[in-house]
């Protein structure tokens, strides 16, 4: 209470929403194809496990909302609608909260996004990944680049004046020029915020299948020639994947070519024109409070951590809130300051000294002075200002880095 007025805390929400048409070859998330019925009943359990979970939030006000999945756009625009109303109805929201949602340009057309826009959604993310047809037919995307286009026009024509779109690097068969003409022509379309990932195949996907051999043999330190000579014929007809030193130039150009358009990198695999940083986002890399809703949906409030459970029956099945979580755990003072540490990390301007201080009684150097001197004499760290960051050969080895603070 200062001056007479209560000072709220402030919280984000994450919405799940798991179907979608078919599983991308590299997707890893809790996501699947649902009939309409199935639709209906998600969403109605939903809409209740919002209800009912209102009560242990009274005293937030939520600064940003998530909703994502899967593919938000699968579903029917009024379903997202009603996602909408009910969050507005049960919670305080700021009246300049970010609202962002998830989009596939196979499942996205112009009455969808108008319908999003005028429920108060003021960004989207287009999942693009690539605006090459043979590169969006090997990762099994359902769109094509013309679809791409037509949904980010769409999307400018029916109001959103904050669009992040998605773009993948280190695919099959890319070579550094792909890469560079996907940046271009993204980047000329002049989003707020474009997102550039790099592959990751995991364990249980299709793209695991089929080039798991050839990264072990690339870990033996094999060149490119010999483990072509190595690997089974299947797999070559699938195409390599680019090498280490290939996937390593592509980082360094993204952040370069986008440069040329007025985008920083604020994030490891983030940039954004000034002040269109993903505000979602940045609460989990500073470790703020945030609520998750949906099937699977993580959720982390005073340094308490939840997981929802993720066999859709048994959601559905649930009969009170509590019921619906797994995984809880109260994180302890170092594993508050590991994360701090790691995810801070993840962002440019790095770890604030004087706030972690502030935060958790002393500065970074109190508790990891050995690794940070470490770090720092091997050119991966550097501190600028108050502020520990990565170096430029850091963020090349940011895994390891990142993984010296981890509890």
């Amino acid at each position: 209470m200062r001056d007479g007025v209560y000072k709220m805390k402030d919280i984000s929400i994450y919405i799940h929403i798991p179907f979608c048409i078919q599983k991308c070859a590299y997707c890893d998330f809790l996501s699947f194809p649902g009939t309409e019925e199935m639709q209906e009943q998600y969403v109605q359990k939903l809409l209740w496990e919002i209800r009912e979970s209102a009560p242990a939030y009274r005293e937030y006000e939520v600064q940003s909302v998530f909703i994502g999945g899967g593919t938000p756009t699968s579903i029917p625009a009024e379903q997202i609608v009603q996602v909408t109303e009910t969050l507005r109805k049960c919670y305080r929201i700021a009246a300049d909260a970010e609202w962002s949602i998830e989009c596939n340009p196979g499942t996205a057309d112009a009455a969808k996004l108008s319908a999003y826009r005028k429920a108060g959604i003021n960004r989207i993310s287009i999942g693009c990944q690539s605006v090459h047809d043979r590169e969006l037919k090997r990762l099994g995307r359902i769109h094509s680049r013309e679809q791409f286009l037509d949904c980010y026009h769409s999307a400018r024509e029916a109001g959103f004046e904050n669009i992040n779109v998605d773009l993948m690097s280190g695919l099959p068969e890319q070579q550094v020029p792909d890469w560079e003409d996907n940046l271009r022509t993204v980047a000329e379309l002049m989003p707020e915020h474009i997102s550039a990932y790099s592959l990751i195949i995991e364990e249980g996907t299709p793209f695991y299948g089929r080039y798991h051999r050839q990264l072990e043999l690339r870990e033996k330190g094999l060149e490119p020639d010999e483990i072509l000579q190595r690997i089974p014929v299947n797999m070559q007809d699938a195409g390599l994947l680019p090498s280490e030193d290939a996937e390593r130039e592509m980082y360094h150009r993204t952040a370069e070519i986008l440069a040329e358009y007025g985008y920083r990198q604020y994030e490891l695999s983030n940039y954004a024109k000034p002040g269109r940083e993903c505000r979602h986002n940045m609460v989990y890399w500073q470790r703020g409070d945030y609520a998750g809703f949906g099937l699977g949906a993580a959720s982390c409030v005073n340094d308490v951590r939840w997981k929802n459970e993720t066999d859709l029956k048994r959601y559905l099945a649930c009969g009170q809130t509590a019921d619906l979580q797994t995984e809880r755990e109260e994180l302890t003072a170092e594993e508050q300051r590991s994360e701090a540490m790691f995810l801070g990390l993840r962002l440019t301007e790095g770890v604030d000294s004087a706030a972690f201080a502030r935060r958790y009684g002393q500065a970074p150097e109190y508790y990891y002075g050995q690794t940070i001197d470490r770090m720092r004499a091997e050119g991966l760290l550097e501190k600028t200002e108050g502020r520990l960051h990565l170096s430029v050969r850091g963020r090349d080895l940011a895994n390891l880095v990142m993984a010296e603070f981890v509890e």
